[in-house]
Order: C-alpha cells, then sequence, then structure tokens
C-alpha cells in the first residue's frame, strides 16, 4: 500500500462517515442525557436510585453485548446492511421509550437503543480506518473522537433544557429527528467498504459473551441496593468472571474466535487501550455524579443545571476537535499525561466542593475535567489502533468500543454504590450535605481512575506515529 493511499478507495469520505457520525454522536447522547433527568425518573415512577441506574448501566449493558459480534458481523453482512438495520433499530427504540406508560416499558426502549447504538459505533471506526489516508488518521480520529467526547458533555446542558419547558419522554422524540437524517445520508451516500466472507459462527463463544459480560455488570449493578456482600451479588460476579476467563481462553486458542484478543500482545494496543477504558470510565462516573449533585447538593433547578454543564460541553468540543492531531505531530504519550494530570485537577476541585460551594467554582472544575479527558482521549486510541494492521484493525475497534461501554456501566454502577456508601456515613440532618457526601465519595472512585490512567500514560511509546501505519 503506497503512503498517502487509503485502504479503500472512497470519493467523499466525510460524506460516507456522516451517517456513522450522527448515528454514533445520538447513541452517545443518550448514553448520557438521562443522568440529568434521574431524580425526575425517580419520582414519576417512584423508584429508587438504584433502580433508576438501568437506564444508564442497562443501555451500556446492551452496547457492550453486541459490539463484541460487530467484527463477526461485517464478515455476514454489509456495511450499508448493518448502518441502515442499526437506525432503523434506534428508532423504534426511542419511539417506544417516548410512549412509555411504566418504567418496564421504558427501560426495553432504552435497551433497544443499546442494539442500535452497538452496531454503528463501532463501525465508525472501523469504516475510517478504511477510507481515509494514514496521513489524515490522526484528524480523522480526533473527528471521531469529537463525536463520542462531545455527546457525552452536552447531553446535561440539552435535557436540561428540554426538562425546563417540557416532560421526560421529549427527551427521546429529540432523537427521531437526527436519526431519520442519518439514515438518509446512509441511504445516499454510504458505500460497502467490507469484504463478506461468511466465517464460521461459534456460537459458544456468543453465549459465552453474552453471559459474561451481563452478569458481571449486572452483580456490580445490583451491589447498590443489595450490598457487595449479598449472595446474589457475588454469585453474578463470580459467574461473569469465570466465564469471561473461559470466553478470553477460547478466542485465544480457536481457529476462528469470534474477537482477536491476541492483538494485546502488541504493547502499544494495550496501553493505549487502557488509557481509552480508564479516561471513558473517569468521564461516565463524573457525567453521572455532577448533574445529580447539582440537582440534590445545591439545590438547582434542572434546567439550570444544563446550562451550568455548557461551558465544559462546549470546551470538550474545541479540546477534542484539536486532540486528533496532536498525535499526528507528539505522538501519544505527552498529551495523554497532560490530560489526565488536568482531569485529576478536576476532579480534586469537585470533591473539595460543598452544598455552598459557588457556581463559578463548579463551572470552572467542569472545565478543567472537560480540557484534560478529551486531550488524553484521541491520541491513546489512535495509538492504540496504529499498532494494528488489516483485519486486526476492525478487532482492535471492536475491542476498544466494547470495553469502553463494559467498562462505562461498570464504572457507572461503581460510582453509585459509592453515592449510597457515601450518604449512609453522613450522620446530620442536612439532606444536602449528605447526597454531597455521597458524591464525594463517588468522585473517590473517579480520582483513582484517572490516577491509573496517568500511570498508564507514562508507559506510552513516544516512537509510536501515524508512520506505523505503513510498517
Amino acid at each position: 500500500m503506497k503512503k498517502n493511499q487509503a485502504r479503500v478507495d472512497v470519493q467523499r469520505p466525510w460524506l460516507a462517515m456522516m451517517s456513522m457520525m450522527i448515528g454514533a454522536f445520538v447513541g452517545m447522547l443518550s448514553e448520557t442525557s438521562l443522568n440529568i433527568a434521574l431524580p425526575q425518573l425517580m419520582g414519576s415512577f417512584h423508584i429508587n436510585s438504584g433502580s433508576v441506574q438501568w437506564l444508564v448501566t442497562g443501555y451500556m449493558l446492551v452496547i457492550g453485548i453486541i459490539l463484541p459480534f460487530s467484527s463477526l458481523l461485517t464478515k455476514w453482512f454489509t456495511t450499508r446492511q448493518l448502518v441502515i438495520t442499526g437506525l432503523i433499530d434506534f428508532i423504534i427504540g426511542a419511539i417506544v421509550a417516548a410512549v412509555a406508560p411504566n418504567f418496564t416499558i421504558l427501560l426495553i426502549g432504552r435497551m433497544i437503543q443499546g442494539l442500535g447504538t452497538g452496531l454503528i459505533l463501532p463501525l465508525m471506526f472501523t469504516v475510517a480506518m478504511l477510507i481515509f489516508p494514514p496521513h489524515k488518521m490522526g484528524s480523522a480520529m480526533g473527528v471521531c473522537a469529537l463525536v463520542i467526547m462531545l455527546a457525552p458533555a452536552i447531553g446535561p446542558t440539552v435535557t436540561g433544557i428540554i426538562l425546563g419547558q417540557l416532560s421526560w419522554n421529549w427527551i427521546f422524540w429529540m432523537f427521531v429527528p437526527f436519526l431519520v437524517i442519518a439514515l438518509g445520508f446512509a441511504l445516499k451516500f454510504l458505500p460497502n467498504v467490507g469484504r463478506i466472507t461468511k466465517p464460521h459462527i461459534d456460537v459458544l463463544s456468543i453465549i459465552e459473551s453474552i453471559v459474561g459480560f451481563a452478569a458481571l455488570v449486572m452483580g456490580v449493578s445490583f451491589a447498590s441496593d443489595y450490598g457487595w456482600g449479598a449472595p446474589m451479588v457475588l454469585i453474578l460476579l463470580a459467574i461473569g468472571i469465570v466465564v469471561l476467563i473461559l470466553y478470553a481462553y477460547r478466542q485465544l486458542h480457536i481457529k476462528e474466535p469470534v474477537i482477536n484478543l491476541k492483538v494485546f500482545r502488541k504493547s502499544a494496543f494495550a496501553q493505549g487501550a487502557l488509557c481509552v477504558m480508564l479516561d471513558f470510565a473517569i468521564i461516565l462516573s463524573a457525567m453521572y455524579l455532577l448533574p445529580q449533585y447539582l440537582q440534590r447538593g445545591l439545590l438547582i433547578p434542572v434546567a439550570l443545571t444544563g446550562i451550568i454543564m455548557l461551558p465544559g460541553g462546549i470546551i470538550n468540543a474545541m479540546v477534542s476537535a484539536f486532540a486528533g492531531r496532536l498525535f499526528d505531530s507528539l505522538g501519544a504519550k505527552k498529551p495523554a499525561i497532560t490530560g489526565f494530570l488536568i482531569a485529576i485537577i478536576g476532579i480534586v476541585m469537585l470533591i473539595f466542593s460543598s452544598p455552598n460551594s459557588a457556581i463559578a467554582y463548579i463551572i470552572g472544575a467542569h472545565i478543567i475535567l472537560m480540557i484534560g479527558c478529551p486531550l488524553a482521549m484521541s491520541p491513546a486510541q489512535t495509538h492504540a489502533l496504529n499498532a494494528l494492521q488489516g483485519p486486526e484493525s476492525a478487532d482492535g475497534s471492536t475491542i476498544l468500543n466494547t470495553m469502553q461501554q463494559i467498562i462505562g456501566a461498570v464504572a457507572t454502577a461503581l460510582a453509585t454504590s459509592f453515592l449510597s456508601l457515601g450518604q449512609s456515613a453522613y450522620h446530620g440532618v442536612n439532606k444536602a450535605a449528605q447526597f454531597t457526601n455521597g458524591v464525594h465519595f463517588g468522585l473517590y472512585f473517579t480520582l483513582v481512575l484517572a490516577v491509573l490512567g496517568l500511570i498508564i500514560a507514562f508507559f506510552l511509546n513516544p516512537e509510536t506515529s501515524s508512520q506505523d501505519f505503513n510498517k
């Protein structure tokens, strides 16, 4: 392959990417948009925090279950078939959630949406790796990262504005027009870029993947309600861990694995992937806690909560836009280290907040966090994927996106557990102070994630660049 040549020649690559970028953006927006509405939904359906968190973790769980099969699906179905199916599925799920008369139907609608996101999200990165030449890979990945990072940042703002004027149902109606536009782009501009080979399907691997990931996320999620020592929680966690170990062993030893875990033998991929997973867990856990703290700790109205989070969302978009380009000139190590350091500062600032903190202080801490996370995300992701070649690229993209969702679901569930623990540890009568103490406990967990990410970032190979793509 020539230095400046893409693997698949597409005349208008950005138009080809548009349907997937819009679909992925709406998918990630859906992932975090309900965070700010959780207190209202708890009141509307008369449920507790342990139950309502399933609207977040359940959605991510379905994405995490479907993602490992994305590489296999691209070998059985065309790019157009998968993207169009995913968009239609998402539209159906959004409508079901919008008209849901009870919590059960709402959760079903969320999970249907998760199927659509699980199909579209990995394809965005896989197709980008195929249709953009190596010298533009950093910029292309930067735009893809912008899609992923912008949605969680502005989700609370958009939701807050909607809830200030309308009911929670309109959060889901909001998704539909964007998805219809994405469907139009797919029908008009999306080519088929994959190669249909229809390999053997290992049914046992599929069962192990579904059971393992589902049991793990369910175990962590139920812990917030029943406690970590509850028999049901321990059994689910044990099943999840044992089955996932068997799944990993099988993928490493069968001739045609569902997902190629051997890519972890490449240290550049393993290091970059760990940084991406930790960064995503930081974002999901912090963005789960912060909107609730603003409403129940600072007692701020829901509409104002969304506005308070807007500056951080704008900064996030700006940093994400150029973070991908930093890889082309600096590699991944320096941006990742800087990003995690800045994120740590933002998290520590939030930990030192109180029910009497100034709004400007919270906005400042949020902005600092939203500078650090995208600064580390895009270079680390490009660092990981650039270490792979040929079919490995699709496997790498699948692994990254799968683990982001599973880690995100686990991180949200753990944040909920620490939130409950912190509230129980407070012995005063001030409800706002009690909830703030719970948020601090959740942020201690987020801080640990950021420190781990910083340590791993120091081991990223500074020699890795976009030129390695051609070796």
